[in-house]
Parts: C-alpha cells; structure tokens; sequence
C-alpha cells in the first residue's frame, strides 16, 4: 500500500478544520455583501445584526430586566428595613444638626427624648411612604424608558468589529471545540477511507 494514502486521515483532518474554521468565520465575514457570479455574500450576523439585536432587545426587556420585578424587589418589606438604619441615621442629624443651625430658638426646646419621638414617628411615616414613592417611580421611569428601544439601538449600533469581539469574548471555547470536532470527523473520515481501500484491494 502507498505510503501516501496513510497521509489521508491527516489531509482529512486539516480539511475538516479548515471548513469549520471557514465557516466560523463567515459568520462574521465578509462586513459588507460582496456579489461573486451573481451570488451576494455577507456574514451572517453582519446581514442579521438589526433582527438580532431586536429579539435581544424583546428578550431583554420582557424576560431578562422586568420593570415590575425590579420594583417588587425595591419595595419587599425586607429591602425597605434595610435602608431603615440609613434613613433613621440621617432623621437624627437632621433633628441634632441641622435644626440646631436653621432654628436654633425651636431646637432648644428640642429635649433627647422629644428627638428619640420624633425619630420614631418620622421613620415609621418614611417606611409605609417609600414603597408607595418607589412604586409611583418605576411607573413613570417605564413611561420614558422604553428598554427595548434602548438595547436594540445600542446592539444595532455597534461596528461589526464590536460584535465579532463580543461575541469571541462569550464563545471562544465553543468556537474552539467546533474546529477540533471538524479536524476529528476529518481524520476518522481518512481512516475510513484507508479502511476501505483495504477491502477493495
């Protein structure tokens, strides 16, 4: 047997990388559409990048950032006791400092356990009042955020360059494994081949 047909398992294998590594590539290449003997080419998420950045944007929006989960989890009683201690810290600097420098006849009349009172009433009001500002917030921050709008303009807006880049950064690994399976596929091919040929003869 020729010793040239034991070189086929690895020509398999290098063709194998090459077509899968062609074809990574071509999901990003050419940029612009290029027409060769009638037929237009262009990278797949260069010809693709305003459709995918407009299901990015619905997916975004609708199942990824919910304007309504983001207020249920500012308004949860736990989250607001925790902002408690701040606000309670800032009502008594307020009462002690503040007050003192802004109407200092009233603040002498101001005794520890009237500040202590008065600590008390404001935080209780504070805690039952912020859920209700907060609810009333999201709701017109939705009214003039339009989220979906705002991820599909920012994806549509990125160069080719940005996407390619963003995209290798997330599936490097994945893109790697796809050349490796191409080259291993291509070299059991040319076993397969050798295999053959032996039976033949």
């Amino acid at each position: 047997m020729s010793f040239w047909i034991w070189t086929l398992p690895f020509i398999s294998a290098f063709i194998g990388w090459l077509t899968n590594w062609i074809a990574i590539k071509m999901l990003f290449h050419p940029r612009n559409p290029i027409q060769f003997l009638g037929i237009t080419f262009q990278g797949i998420f260069p010809k693709r990048q305003q459709q995918f950045a407009e299901k990015l944007g619905r997916i975004v929006s609708q199942e990824l950032l919910s304007f309504s989960e983001i207020e249920s989890k500012i308004t949860h009683p736990e989250n607001v006791k925790k902002l408690m201690p701040f606000v309670e810290n800032h009502i008594d600097q307020f009462l002690r400092k503040k007050l003192a420098d802004e109407m200092p006849v009233i603040s002498m009349f101001i005794g520890e356990n009237t500040i202590q009172q008065l600590k008390k009433i404001f935080s209780q009001e504070l805690e039952s009042l912020f859920p209700i500002i907060m609810k009333n917030y999201m709701g017109s921050l939705q009214e003039q955020l339009d989220l979906e709008k705002l991820v599909v303009e920012k994806v549509a807006g990125f160069s080719s360059d940005k996407l390619e880049q963003i995209l290798f950064s997330i599936m490097a690994k994945e893109f790697r494994f796809v050349e490796i399976i191409g080259a291993i596929v291509g070299f059991l091919i040319g076993l397969l081949q050798i295999l053959i040929t032996k039976l033949a003869n």
